[in-house]
């Protein structure tokens, strides 16, 4: 079955130009609403603890509109899987790349945040501006997960081509690459447990947020330029932020705090493209109840 429906997305990547796949992509995920059960629970108890001031029907519409966004980047993604780097570049644009321009070739960390068009992005770097490191965690679907490693290191530049690393590899390799001049593509924005976290508000709610964005920029002497690729019509945009100035400080959790500040700002401009379906949550401070129970 898994095979099946591979063979079904390559069938539609190569009858279907990137428009028509985003629009099925759309239609897909309005299908989804009544058949999600659990990750539309997930999601709308995201919703409800991140924006209280939203009425439950608000809420609701949010939540129809980030699954419309989500097969759309679903389907599109498609492109970045197989389509040739032609391809990829006319699926995306750029927007801030002066502040990308100064920092090639030296350490730097792009903050790029669980967005639904995160992976088209990253796809998109690699193949215009220059081969990135990046960690994954594993898939469950095996044929998924190497779908979108290939995707994420087959355009190469002069040669080289990206690096990408389990979490199980650790962060070593990741900072040899960082020393090295490769641009480190960065999704620290999940719950990955209490390991190396530490609780700072999101959206008001203490959520266990991972301390590598400042940790890794003291170790390896790297600015932080925060990437961001949103949904525009017809296609994507991936834009690049102003560098961070006084980053990182002497305080992790300052430090860490203002990155999910960052990101909740990116958040309430396009708030149906962040990735809702994830326990953000999970994770609590010890004797607190889940919420998602």
């Amino acid at each position: 079955m898994r095979q099946l429906g591979i063979g079904l997305l390559w069938l539609l990547w190569r009858l279907l130009p990137a428009r028509a796949l985003g629009w099925l992509g759309e239609l897909l995920g309005m299908a989804l609403y009544p058949l999600a059960g659990r990750r539309r629970r997930i999601g709308l108890t995201n919703l409800r603890l991140c924006f209280p001031e939203l009425e439950e029907a608000a809420r609701v519409r949010l939540l129809k509109r980030h699954l419309r966004a989500l097969g759309r980047a679903t389907l599109q993604e498609t492109v970045s899987w197989w389509g040739s780097r032609d391809e990829v570049e006319r699926l995306t644009r750029f927007e801030g790349t002066e502040h990308l321009a100064p920092h090639l070739g030296k350490p730097v960390i792009w903050l790029a945040p669980h967005f639904v068009a995160l992976n088209i992005g990253g796809v998109r770097v690699t193949a215009s501006y220059a081969p990135i490191v990046s960690m994954y965690a594993t898939i469950k679907n095996p044929i998924i997960n190497r779908l979108m490693l290939r995707a994420r290191t087959r355009f190469g530049r002069d040669g080289v081509q990206s690096e990408m690393y389990s979490r199980d590899d650790g962060i070593k390799p990741v900072l040899r690459a960082i020393k090295k001049g490769r641009p480190f593509y960065y999704l620290p924005d999940m719950d990955y447990g209490a390991r190396d976290a530490v609780f700072v508000p999101f959206f008001g709610t203490p959520a266990a947020t991972i301390t590598g964005l400042s940790r890794i920029a003291r170790a390896s002497g790297a600015v932080v330029v925060p990437c961001i690729t949103r949904q525009e019509e017809g296609g994507c945009v991936t834009r690049f932020y102003p560098a961070w100035e006084s980053f990182p400080t002497d305080d992790v959790e300052a430090d860490t705090r203002r990155m999910n500040a960052f990101i909740e700002e990116r958040i309430r401009e396009i708030p149906e493209q962040y990735f809702w379906l994830h326990k953000r949550f999970k994770t609590r401070p010890t004797g607190e109840a889940s919420l998602y129970e």
